[in-house]
């Protein structure tokens, strides 16, 4: 294989992983907080190094209106959203297909302490490492942001399945580079509202 050429076509865009229904918060987690953990996941990956930043709905519908994004966001509606997160993956991949694109940064709307700072820091190692592969680690647990270089994408798209999106192909991969953020973030999924919260 050749070496890769890293001196054009670096741009990053950022996905925001926010289809599902969200069974166990009790409604789906785009609309979480008044859409204060959208919101924040937005600003994360824009703030952090990435542009576009796309938001992939699906059991809100697919009017992005009743969200109240911030200005400049992109939406697309995954029609085949409720058959698992492999759906959302494949489609967000299909939309960063525009030339100029190299990366893709995946961060679930369900880490809303992940902040811009965890972003950039994944997004560089990811560009300054021969896999093109990235991803936040806190406290030795494997977590997001996610960054792939669009040489992966292809291969991801046959082999993702069901609800396990990328994993499925980053899971066996030995060159994933691992990123301690501890020290930025918990990034503790949320899949439970607090206690007394309406």
């Amino acid at each position: 294989m050749p070496p890769v050429d890293r001196s054009t076509h670096t741009s990053c865009a950022g996905i925001v992983l926010a289809a599902g229904a969200g069974t166990r918060y009790g409604k789906p987690k785009a609309l979480a907080e008044n859409g204060a953990w959208l919101r924040a996941a937005i600003t994360a990956l824009r703030e952090g190094g990435c542009d576009p930043v796309i938001v992939m709905l699906g059991a809100t519908g697919p009017d992005p209106g009743v969200l109240g994004l911030p200005a400049g966001t992109r939406c697309r509606w995954v029609a085949d959203w409720a058959t698992g997160l492999s759906a959302t993956v494949r489609d967000a991949l299909r939309a960063c297909t525009e030339k100029g694109t190299r990366y893709v940064a995946f961060l679930p709307v369900d880490t809303p302490d992940i902040g811009a700072d965890v972003v950039a820091r994944v997004l560089a190692t990811a560009r300054s490492s021969q896999s093109g592969l990235a991803r936040a680690v806190f406290h030795n647990t494997p977590g997001h942001p996610v960054v792939i270089e669009n040489k992966h994408w292809e291969a991801i798209s046959k082999t993702t399945v069901g609800d396990i999106g990328a994993g499925s192909y980053l899971g066996g991969r030995q060159d994933m580079v691992c990123v301690t953020c501890d020290d930025l973030a918990t990034g503790t999924d949320r899949d439970f509202p607090e206690v007394g919260a309406r």
